[in-house]
């Protein structure tokens, strides 16, 4: 590959870093919101199907974008990316506490008490979001290769969902464990949250498949990659 070439990959690779860490962080900003999306009138355990955070709609852009960085960069790439995404929640995490500790004046628009209600639990979140993060991000990275080994690089579509679908459980299931300990969420929304959570996830690594299929067609017909290559930036 040209140096041109290179400093190409590095720029994509740069991007799409960028567009994970904005959307890990925000998912740790907005989601003490909840809405609704009820396509079907079913009931799981007093929880209508969906009945979700909002901080799960930037989420599984992450494990697309790791997906497509492990495609074509490889592993090490891709939990340098996840290693990042940690040290950026750590640090929105110590501007929020200082943040909510300098008093606001008279005139401010957001007073204290506001700044609070929404930002109050953001600690606690932004702790368990990233214990269970990174234990499911880890997860959908070694599943993934394991997948890629076994099938020689083809098939995208199996190693694509069966990662994310058992990671994002894995994901959805901690991370409430650790809400409703917290106190956040009541424990009997536990079952619910954790059925629509995970069906919602799921539904979208199916349809986000073909933006990979096609992240990863444009990748190798650019840097004319062949079956099982990746990119090497060094």
């Amino acid at each position: 590959m040209s140096l041109k070439d290179k400093l190409l990959a590095q720029r994509i690779y740069f991007l799409l870093g960028g567009l994970f860490i904005t959307s890990l962080v925000v998912s740790n900003l907005i989601f003490q919101k909840f809405f609704y999306w009820h396509p079907f009138d079913i009931e799981i355990f007093g929880s209508k199907l969906f009945e979700i955070s909002v901080g799960i709609l930037p989420y599984p852009i992450t494990f697309l974008i790791t997906d497509l960085i492990s495609e074509i960069y490889g592993k090490k790439r891709a939990n340098d990316i996840v290693v990042v995404g940690i040290f950026a929640s750590l640090f929105s995490l110590l501007i929020i506490y200082t943040a909510s500790n300098v008093p606001a004046t008279t005139w401010s628009y957001v007073d204290d008490s506001t700044f609070k209600l929404v930002f109050g639990n953001t600690s606690l979140a932004v702790f368990a979001s990233m214990v269970t993060y990174l234990f499911a991000q880890f997860v959908d990275i070694q599943i993934y290769h394991f997948w890629k080994r076994l099938t020689k690089g083809k098939h995208l579509w199996l190693r694509n969902n069966f990662s994310t679908w058992f990671s994002q459980f894995v994901d959805t299931f901690t991370i409430l464990i650790l809400l409703c300990s917290f106190g956040i969420i009541p424990w009997e929304n536990f079952k619910g949250l954790l059925i629509s959570g995970f069906l919602f996830k799921v539904l979208i690594a199916f349809l986000d498949t073909p933006f990979l299929y096609l992240g990863v067609f444009l990748f190798k017909k650019r840097f004319k990659l062949k079956v099982n290559e990746e990119i090497n930036l060094l």
